[in-house]
């Protein structure tokens, strides 16, 4: 299982998401200070019932603490787009 299938194993199970897209930009990002240990750079977009009521930064914590463990060691940047089914794409 590669990272991208790892992280994404884990947001399925804290979330069970009605979508879910993880892009690996990791390549785009060669050569920069923060890759050099092989963390990666991840931009991700989930839409979960979860989230319904949830302020953007209590989000992105829930999304954090899913992803702690790959936090440390395999993930140095993660932008993310979390929302509840109800809110439009943006």
């Amino acid at each position: 299982m590669d990272r991208r299938e790892r992280l994404e194993a884990r947001l399925r199970e804290a979330f069970a998401p009605i979508a879910l897209e993880i892009v690996d930009d990791s390549e785009r990002h060669r050569g920069h200070a923060g890759a050099r240990s092989g963390a990666g750079h991840f931009r991700v977009l989930l839409v979960s019932e979860r989230f319904r009521g949830v302020s953007k930064l209590e989000r992105h914590r829930m999304v954090y603490d899913a992803l702690a463990g790959e936090l440390r060691e395999e993930i140095h940047a993660l932008e993310i787009a979390a929302r509840s089914p109800e809110e439009p794409a943006r």
